[in-house]
């Protein structure tokens, strides 16, 4: 199961009752960041959540209200005595970035590794993660990312003994592991039925509505999307500044065929973002509106033990 909440859901500037949209989610034991903006470790903390867990950080690209938090959120995670290799995943150019910000938090008790975002679509996997960066429509260069956990199929004791196989095996080769024994080999495939369905959850902010965006969110589990501006008549702005409406991301989601969309990073102006419930629901029905702190647990399906 993947467990995540929605640190924040503003955009531009933090609020006394809302932070910078963040997100974190918790798998086998590893959490995973994506964004953080100024307030980022004070909404972690409001959650209740530890950041020494955190192995990495996805970062969707290098406007404050996204990365201006990280020199104090990485001197917390120091402070909460880790010492594990950090991951930091973003564009071109994430490891000057964040150097440069952490001029003033240069003594970490952990190494930071990075991987830079060079392609339209990017695929990394880590701790038990699948990661997929794909590229949108901001004025900067931009990235959403699909958190994925993939599921292998299921172990079939049957095949197993008549393979021949080890009872000692079993288990290892249900991880996926592959087992020399002598002049033997024996692989997954030999005990493993088909792929089931995993867990998918795809985040995106700061974009116009684009192609990959809808590619990228097929068939989520929960789609997690900007939703900028709610009135109708700030279209020319979202055009302008390169965000989106309401309206867009629920068009968005619709035709993803998502199973849910969370809204978030909300402009200041958004005083009361559920006044646009009811019109969201018109286009994509099973659309909400969260506030700081909401959180969920995404699972198998059920039957898929």
């Amino acid at each position: 199961m993947l467990d995540y909440c929605l640190l924040g859901t503003g955009g531009m500037m933090p609020l006394p009752k809302r932070y910078l949209t963040s997100l974190i989610t918790r798998y086998n034991g590893s959490s995973l960041l994506i964004d953080c903006g100024e307030g980022t470790q004070i909404a972690l903390k409001a959650s209740g959540i530890s950041p020494k867990p955190i192995d990495v950080i996805c970062i969707t690209h290098f406007h404050a209200d996204h990365v201006a938090g990280l020199p104090g959120f990485l001197l917390t995670m120091g402070n909460a005595e880790r010492t594990e290799d950090l991951l930091i995943i973003g564009p071109k150019g994430v490891p000057d970035v964040v150097k440069s910000l952490c001029v003033v938090a240069q003594e970490l008790p952990f190494k930071i590794n990075y991987i830079e975002i060079t392609e339209d679509t990017q695929t990394v996997r880590y701790k038990g993660y699948v990661i997929e960066a794909f590229k949108v429509d901001h004025r900067v260069t931009c990235y959403g990312y699909t958190i994925r956990i993939e599921r292998a199929g299921r172990f079939d004791a049957v095949r197993a003994r008549t393979a021949g196989i080890p009872l000692e095996f079993w288990s290892r080769l249900q991880k996926g592991e592959i087992i020399e024994d002598g002049d033997k080999v024996y692989t997954p495939d030999m005990v493993l039925g088909p792929d089931r369905k995993g867990i998918k959850l795809t985040y995106c902010t700061d974009s116009r509505p684009v192609d990959s965006i809808v590619s990228a969110a097929g068939d989520a589990d929960l789609f997690i999307c900007e939703g900028m501006y709610g009135d109708e008549e700030l279209i020319d702005k979202a055009r302008r500044k390169k965000h989106m409406m309401m309206s867009e991301a629920a068009n968005l989601a619709k035709k993803a065929g998502v199973k849910e969309l969370w809204y978030t990073h909300y402009s200041p102006s958004v005083i009361k973002p559920d006044q646009y419930l009811d019109a969201m629901r018109g286009i994509f029905p099973n659309c909400k509106m969260p506030r700081d702190g909401w959180y969920g647990t995404l699972t198998f399906e059920e039957g898929e033990d």
